[in-house]
């Protein structure tokens, strides 16, 4: 069984949904708390290229930093380089649960999304 890792809030609660149904479906995963144990930039600009999504995906954008730092005007030309390393600055501006799969990197949780990314 492949290893899977799983950076996520323990407070969030979909986080802990996301949890929930990973060992309900019996899918092996190492959990990092994303503040204690947030990515790197350099893992982050890693992971925004294997997902294949916008790095705007990879913002927590309902979470009160988001808000204070007014990124919502910002992230429009801020450059991949800008981007990952704000979010390494702080894993509360990072959406979650961030799913790592092998080459797969999910962001956020949708069951069906997971699913289909192979981990049931």
């Amino acid at each position: 069984m492949s290893k899977n890792t799983v950076y996520h809030y323990p407070k969030c609660s979909t986080c802990k949904k996301a949890l929930k149904w990973l060992d309900e479906n019996q899918v092996v995963f190492t959990p990092l708390h994303i503040v204690e144990e947030s990515p790197d930039a350099a893992t982050l600009k890693s992971l925004i290229e294997k997902s294949g999504l916008p790095f705007k995906k990879f913002f927590n954008t309902s979470g009160m930093k988001y808000r204070q730092l007014g990124l919502k005007d910002k992230l429009p030309t801020m450059t991949l380089a800008e981007a990952v390393e704000l979010l390494a600055s702080d894993g509360m501006l990072i959406k979650r649960p961030l799913l790592i799969k092998g080459d797969k990197v999910l962001v956020g949780f949708k069951v069906g999304e997971w699913e289909e990314g192979g981990l049931k």
